[in-house]
């Protein structure tokens, strides 16, 4: 079991990853969206869903630099395990906290508003749950094994096990010894990785990337001094009302 949920199971997950978002764009691509329901409700979703993205995305941008930059590079620019953890420990929880608050008033969204809650699907309610539990386990993890002098150096051993796996030689020693709560926090990010093809999380691979290199929007004054300069036609005179 334990060389199949750490050699096996994450090439399923990014098997399905790929393949899904291949299929998704071949054969759905009406379907390749966010759903939106903001013509349903805006006021809150205005407030929810900025909390949501900006969460997620800083949560995102914590594990790729935990989990993909070994920390001797982190070392050699000034940044040691200490100053790490603690970067670790207030900005990984500051930003879980936002995606959660997020996700929660999304969920009050939903829930409390008729149309919007007709428009949930039960694929949309899986999506919710697992997402969920997978940031909620991931706080759950560090605060449980952290204080603010020292915590668990996942670097030192569920880093490796994930940069292994790109080398096609899954470290699964590495995993051993790791704390429950990591390990199941690891097992819920798999299954959400394998989920995002087939849901409405497909759409962050289509970020409107080519919107920050679009020309300029040229914007010509009315102002009133400029109105009524062309020359009228013949035969037309302006009646006042």
């Amino acid at each position: 079991m334990h060389t199949f949920i750490w050699a096996v199971l994450p090439y399923v997950a990014l098997t399905l990853l790929v393949a899904g978002t291949i299929w998704r764009y071949r054969y759905d691509k009406f379907g390749w969206t966010t759903r939106s329901s903001q013509v349903y409700e805006s006021k809150l979703l205005n407030i929810a869903s900025p909390a949501f993205h900006y969460g997620i995305l800083f949560v995102l941008v914590g594990h790729v630099m935990g989990l993909f930059i070994p920390e001797s590079w982190t070392n050699a620019v000034g940044l040691k395990e200490h100053g790490y953890h603690l970067l670790s420990l207030f900005g990984g929880t500051a930003a879980g906290v936002l995606a959660v608050a997020g996700i929660a008033l999304l969920l009050y969204r939903r829930r409390t508003n008729a149309p919007v809650f007709r428009a949930t699907t039960r694929n949309d309610k899986l999506m919710y749950a697992v997402l969920l539990a997978a940031i909620v386990m991931g706080m759950w993890a560090k605060l449980t094994n952290s204080s603010v002098s020292e915590g668990y150096n996942y670097r030192e051993s569920i880093a490796p096990w994930a940069r292994s796996l790109f080398t096609l030689r899954p470290d699964v020693d590495a995993m051993t010894g790791v704390p429950l709560t990591f390990q199941l926090h690891a097992v819920i990010g798999l299954l959400l990785i394998a989920l995002v093809p087939f849901t409405r999380l497909i759409h962050m691979f289509s970020a409107p990337v080519q919107y920050l290199f679009r020309p300029y929007v040229v914007y010509r004054s009315r102002a009133t001094d400029a109105v009524g300069t062309r020359k009228e036609r013949r035969g037309w005179e302006k009646v006042d009302s």
